[in-house]
């Protein structure tokens, strides 16, 4: 059974038609990342996906429940990262951890496992407002992992990461997939999207130009950078 099921998906500004009519599903265990440029549509699509706006047009469903009618119920089985988002500026990586494991009844958080696991040690004393863009982004992260959901929405996740760390979110996400996790990511970090993902989906101008098996480039000894540049430019 597919996790993410998307039919006929649509959503106009005023205007302008940011996506349009985008067919696709996601399998359980899958690692599928969303490529494009700035502007074609890959924010507003997981938006849509996790229930941030809703379609003008289109049903999308994530466990078999549709989004506009389940919301709730479908942001308890998510974890969404956000593009440059950042966590309660008020509260210090510990405490966003703890409330994120409260709300979600994690049995086990493992929280000083994240606060090490991201280098937050001798950030604890510090409210996340004090933080860099990077502190932050580790955070936002932390706070993704440690819920324990089977479907994770990540937007630029690397962004702001030193190498150091952006090896180690790769090497957890590697894991969590062949655990039988499924990671939605949209990245313009080309190289990360060829070394994590099964499939990957080129989108420009709302609507998807490609839809590819990594595997079937590497077979054809073609970089998913190569594949791409020949459909935007």
């Amino acid at each position: 059974m597919p996790v993410i099921t998307c039919t006929n998906l649509s959503k106009k500004y005023d205007e302008v038609l940011a996506l349009n009519s985008v067919d696709i599903q996601i399998e359980s265990g899958e690692f599928f990342g969303l490529l494009g440029p700035n502007g074609a549509g890959k924010t507003t699509f997981l938006k849509i996906l996790t229930g941030q706006i809703q379609a003008t047009r289109g049903e999308a469903s994530i466990f078999g429940m549709k989004i506009g009618e389940n919301v709730l119920d479908v942001k308890k089985k998510i974890a969404i990262v956000p593009e440059q988002e950042s966590p309660p500026s008020f509260l210090t990586p510990r405490e966003v951890l703890e409330m994120v494991t409260s709300i979600r009844k994690t049995e086990d958080p493992k929280i000083d496992y994240w606060i090490e696991f991201f280098e937050l040690e001798a950030m604890e004393g510090r409210v996340c407002r004090n933080l860099s863009r990077g502190q932050k982004q580790k955070v936002m992260l932390a706070a993704a992992f440690i819920s324990e959901v089977k479907l994770m929405f990540l937007d630029e996740p690397f962004i702001n990461l030193d190498p150091i760390v952006q090896t180690k979110v790769r090497d957890w996400l590697a894991e969590y997939v062949r655990k039988g996790g499924t990671v939605f990511l949209n990245t313009h970090l080309l190289e990360n999207a060829q070394r994590l993902c099964d499939r990957a989906a080129i989108i420009h101008n709302g609507e998807i130009q490609s839809l590819i098996k990594i595997n079937d480039l590497e077979e054809q000894d073609i970089s998913l950078e190569e594949l791409f540049h020949e459909i935007i430019l």
